[in-house]
């Protein structure tokens, strides 16, 4: 089945880690990284306290993994990048949100897909319409949220071991 993992951080160093990220999760039993958005800076959104810009993407992959062995095998990649959590939406290192997963719909205490914060976040639906830009992916359309979200600041992220000269 195909998924779609949101990857973020906003402490150390953020491309890095989300590099490690993407390398840990094709290394996963059956598992295969198809594709990633491009990085974008984003202001952190729905906190109080101030916290450093974040640098996001999104990832297709396939995987032979359930939904809830993949979320578990992405909260020990973001363990073992260093990820702590003093306390809800603090700043982090490396965070890896299960987003979509192919033909599911669920709720429970531990995962909900689609994730319930895809269409209000901007750091979200920006990589997500770069993979799907026809603006549905597994049967969700997001296109139309992309317009309401537009006061959450966010902007292309070039990383400079990408950038060359012309």
């Amino acid at each position: 089945m195909k998924a779609v993992l949101g990857l973020g951080g906003n402490l150390g160093d953020p491309c890095g880690n989300i590099r490690c990220a993407l390398a840990a999760v094709s290394n996963l039993c059956g598992t295969r990284l198809l594709r990633v958005s491009r990085y974008y800076l984003t202001e952190a959104v729905e906190v109080t306290e101030p916290q450093p810009p974040y640098i996001n993407c999104a990832a297709e992959i396939e995987t032979r993994l359930s939904p809830n062995a993949l979320l578990g095998a992405c909260l020990g990649i973001e363990s073992a990048l260093g990820r702590t959590r003093p306390g809800f939406k603090s700043p982090r290192t490396v965070d890896i949100d299960l987003l979509l997963y192919e033909g599911v719909n669920m709720s429970t205490d531990e995962l909900n897909l689609p994730h319930p914060g895809i269409l209000r976040r901007a750091f979200v639906l920006a990589p997500l319409s770069d993979l799907y830009s026809d603006g549905s992916a597994f049967g969700l359309e997001f296109a139309s949220a992309l317009a309401k979200v537009a006061d959450q600041r966010i902007e292309l992220f070039i990383p400079d071991d990408l950038m060359y000269e012309m």
